[in-house]
């Protein structure tokens, strides 16, 4: 039987021995790690739950980004190993968020709007660069996969942000950030999720 549409063509054996490829993953990884140092800074400042967890997401997808790099141009196997690695950081990210969202909602938060839309703004115009740079990629192995699912809900988490900054300067309350914050962390199992199915698909292609 043939493959499903549901499953991810193998790419070729230079597909992660592509310049180009390990290019867009050094200039994500960097991309990446800047924007934590920005976001962890500006989020403890505006004391916005969301920023915060947009930043931890960063770092983990700066690292994720290293993996990647670091694997590039192994067995598929090997490949498929790493991404299911990269789905339990998605998955313990996830779980500590909503975990970080409940206690904000309990210990109170006051977040700083303005501070949220400039550094949500930013952090938007960094991701959709990556993702744009990816997008090539997304049909790859679960590895490829892995890294354009992190920057396509980089990108969606940003907008999420936005609308959290917009959602607290019109009510002056806090609970669009912690809101954002909760689904940020959907995001991130839903992405673990995927990305975990796919690596599996690829231990046991029978």
């Amino acid at each position: 039987m043939g493959k499903s549409c549901c499953q991810t063509p193998e790419p070729d054996g230079h597909a992660h021995n592509n310049p180009r490829w390990r290019l867009i993953l050094w200039i994500a990884l960097i991309a990446n790690a800047a924007m934590f140092v920005v976001e962890i800074v500006a989020g403890v400042a505006a004391d916005s739950r969301a920023l915060q967890a947009d930043a931890l997401d960063f770092f983990g997808d700066a690292a994720n980004y290293a993996i990647s790099l670091g694997v590039a141009g192994l067995a598929l196997s090997w490949r498929a190993k790493a991404a299911l690695v990269k789905a339990a950081t998605m998955l313990v990210f996830g779980l500590w968020v909503i975990g970080y969202a409940v206690y904000g909602l309990v210990a109170g938060s006051n977040p700083e709007p303005q501070t949220m839309g400039v550094i949500g703004t930013l952090a938007l115009v960094v991701n959709v660069i990556v993702a744009l740079m990816l997008f090539r990629y997304r049909q790859g192995d679960a590895n490829m996969r892995s890294v354009w699912i992190c920057s396509r809900n980089d990108a969606i988490g940003n907008i999420a942000v936005l609308g959290a900054a917009l959602g607290v300067f019109g009510t002056g309350q806090a609970w669009p950030d912690l809101l954002v914050a909760a689904i940020m962390a959907g995001l991130a199992i839903w992405g673990s999720v995927e990305v975990f199915g796919e690596a599996r698909r690829e231990l046991n292609p029978g």
